[in-house]
């Protein structure tokens, strides 16, 4: 028997080789390609795109795969058609930009796989990183649960890593500490990611005092919703007053006289003692008024309005006997009542004898009246004697000859 070296490499070869390949190309072409599919199209329905709503709709293979001689990649056929995904390629802020920012390397096709069923995800990661901290939530506060264990997705995603289940901080929160979890979710509402980003800033290290509105004194031992009314964002949190009067205008016993600047007179360590400085009003206080209580002029606790002349509080004494009018400061100080000083246009003079005599010298029982006795060498009879031996018999009013206090006129 001859051997024939040649093996398949015959005419009956070719022809079997040929009606063989007949045969593949006849039924790829009658099952519409499907012979080729490494599995079934997900028929999850979305918005329409190209005349389809889902990859199941899809009959040509080119949609979306490329041939090896082409330049373009199946990436740029997904972006072909799934335009607002090209969009956030272009912003890091987006999911999909952070994605490539954080790993350039990736394709569509490393987290969105096909040909695995009607209902399978189109979503997932595998062993890729998803860059939780660009996108606005960092995991480093988060890297094992309550019971001891390491994080996956599905604790916070359920089964849709595009979405986050409301209540899965609720769920692991509650575990912790309950009570504690259901009275900030009474007072600050339940959405979380709202204030939240991970890194626990709102933790219990939490520091008021890096901001403007330094917690000291009383405030240090307030509740945050003592400030933080209704706060439901990290807007409404920096949205607090940080006005004095905003929160202790029910406690302003001023009325409002004082304005709006509790801080100038008040601290926080305690609300009762407060300083003001009379002297930035106008009426400032020097002498003996330094000293006195504010209720003695500020009566009933009313400050505006509280009159100023000193007739109002130093009422003119019988003394003066309507002589002096009332401006008490023309002759007095607020260094001391007495002794006084007469600074008005006194007719006699006031250094008569060489001397600075007392008020009651010349005025002994009041200022409407006036003598000359006391101080001179004579008394009343040598001074009668002596007017009636010149002829003079109306003598009691001695300025009126002697207006200077000499004896005789030049």
């Amino acid at each position: 028997m001859q051997n024939n070296r040649l093996g398949c490499l015959t005419g009956t070869g070719f022809i079997t080789a040929i009606i063989t390949l007949f045969v593949i190309v006849g039924f790829a072409f009658a099952s519409g390609g499907h012979m080729f599919s490494s599995g079934e199209l997900n028929n999850q329905p979305g918005e329409t795109i190209g005349g389809v709503n889902s990859h199941a709709q899809i009959s040509e293979c080119k949609a979306c795969h490329t041939a090896p001689w082409e330049s373009e990649t199946m990436a740029n056929r997904c972006v072909a058609c799934h335009t607002n995904i090209a969009t956030e390629l272009l912003n890091v802020d987006e999911l999909h930009g952070a994605i490539a920012r954080n790993d350039s390397s990736l394709t569509c096709r490393d987290c969105h796989r096909e040909h695995r069923g009607a209902n399978a995800s189109l979503t997932e990661l595998g062993d890729n990183v998803f860059p939780h901290e660009a996108l606005g939530y960092s995991l480093n506060g988060h890297q094992f649960t309550v019971k001891g264990e390491a994080f996956v997705c599905s604790d916070c995603h359920g089964d849709d890593v595009t979405t986050f289940a409301s209540d899965s901080c609720v769920s692991c929160h509650s575990d912790i500490d309950i009570v504690f979890t259901q009275t900030h979710l009474l007072t600050f509402g339940q959405n979380c990611l709202d204030c939240h980003d991970g890194v626990d800033r709102f933790g219990d290290d939490f520091n008021h005092n890096i901001f403007a509105f330094q917690l000291i004194g009383e405030h240090a031992n307030l509740y945050c919703t003592e400030c933080h009314l209704n706060a439901r964002s990290v807007t409404d949190l920096q949205s607090a007053p940080q006005e004095c009067y905003s929160c202790h205008q029910m406690d302003d016993a001023h009325n409002g006289q004082f304005g709006n600047d509790c801080s100038a007179c008040h601290t926080p360590n305690n609300w009762e003692d407060a300083t003001f400085d009379h002297n930035l009003s106008n009426f400032p206080l020097t002498g003996a008024h330094t000293v006195v209580a504010c209720e003695s002029c500020h009566i009933n606790g009313r400050f505006a309005g509280t009159p100023s002349t000193c007739i109002s509080c130093h009422s003119e004494p019988a003394f003066h006997a309507g002589q002096f009018g009332t401006d008490c400061a023309s002759c007095h100080t607020t260094t001391a009542w007495t002794p006084a000083l007469f600074n008005g246009q006194h007719t006699f003079p006031l250094n008569h004898g060489g001397g600075a005599p007392s008020c009651a010298t010349c005025h002994p029982s009041s200022f409407t009246t006036y003598t000359c006795y006391g101080c001179h060498e004579h008394n009343p009879a040598r001074i009668e004697e002596k007017h009636r031996e010149e002829g003079i018999s109306n003598f009691q009013n001695c300025v009126q000859c002697h207006a200077d206090g000499r004896e005789h006129d030049d």
